[in-house]
């Protein structure tokens, strides 16, 4: 079996940079190539075990997101992931159904198989990143933030919600309500206040039942809008604030006999690829891939040994309006 001192001495680099190769750690783009193709013709394979013990971490990172099958978080994986793999980690998904039970088992879990780091999107405000901190992993929150002083990466969601809500108003809709996801999850309260902004703003018409709460799935969706629709002054329009919610809204919709072309709809994220997606709505496209390689890098600096502030990237949506 080859040593890494055989790939050093083909590669015509140190032993050093061989390591800091096989580490994820900053290496220039040609002699990673050089390392890499050495250790291909050499048939090198690293110790894992013997690096794990001696780094007492492996070479996994968990990311936890609330929901697999929702379209973005799966983009949001394959940009950690891609950036993972291509500094030799691999990464371990976990799934915790917005449940803080869960996404506790799970953090402990990270914690006893000694992971090298924590991408997580929290289940609640309350996370409890404890069992992480004790060894000094690394975490990045993605998507929403933590009370812990860790690194963020998320959306500006106020602005989103803000978005959505006037491109309505631009096209005329005057009663515009909002589907909100769970209350307390920070999602959902920034695009719902950017939502609010702009009817107060604008003086558009008002009900108390314009703001309807549910799960951010779309059976959610479907309840929240069949229950506007119910209202003795339904609306004539209505901010969605994730994909799968405007999913529902669109179910309900079609079985009250309304043709999305009659009722404004805005929906904060991209309907699914499944989807028939109709011209008339307003999607706020969310950089998932772009959240997830994000997080992945700053995860990796931190690996790495990076020990600057804790800190936080926001990055913008983009608004797709109907083509009228």
């Amino acid at each position: 079996m080859a040593t890494i001192y055989e790939v050093a001495a083909l590669a015509g680099v140190s032993p050093a940079t061989v390591s800091r190769v096989f580490n994820g750690l900053t290496v220039s783009e040609e002699k990673q190539r050089a390392v890499r193709d050495a250790a291909t013709k050499l048939a090198f394979v690293p110790n894992r075990t013997a690096r794990r013990l001696r780094k007492q971490s492996s070479e996994l990172v968990a990311l936890l997101i609330p929901d697999i099958e929702n379209p973005f978080f799966t983009a949001l994986a394959r940009g950690v992931e891609d950036r993972a793999q291509a500094s030799g980690f691999s990464v371990v998904l976990c799934n915790t159904d917005e449940d803080p039970a869960k996404e506790k088992r799970y953090l402990g879990i990270a914690a006893s198989e000694q992971m090298a780091g924590v991408i997580l999107a929290p289940a609640s405000d309350e996370v409890d990143l404890g069992s992480i901190a004790e060894l000094g992993r690394p975490v990045v929150a993605v998507d929403r933030t933590t009370p812990y002083p860790v690194d963020a990466v998320k959306v500006d969601n106020r602005a989103a919600g803000i978005a959505a809500a006037t491109a309505l108003f631009d096209q005329g809709y005057r009663r515009i309500a909002c589907i909100a996801g769970p209350a307390g999850i920070e999602t959902t309260e920034d695009r719902f206040l950017g939502w609010r902004q702009v009817v107060t703003a604008r003086k558009t018409v008002t009900h108390d039942g314009y703001l309807q709460h549910a799960n951010f799935r779309v059976d959610g969706g479907r309840a929240a809008m069949t229950a506007l629709l119910a209202l003795d002054t339904p609306p004539d329009a209505v901010v969605t604030t994730n994909n799968l919610m405007a999913v529902g809204a669109l179910q309900a919709l079609a079985a009250a006999g309304i043709a999305p072309a009659e009722f404004g709809l805005a929906v904060v994220g991209e309907l699914p690829f499944l989807t028939f997606a109709p011209a008339s709505v307003v999607e706020v496209r969310l950089p998932a891939r772009h959240l997830g390689t994000t997080a992945a890098s700053m995860l990796l600096e931190r690996i790495a040994g990076d020990t600057t502030p804790p800190r936080t990237v926001v990055l913008r949506a983009e608004v797709k309006t109907p083509e009228l």
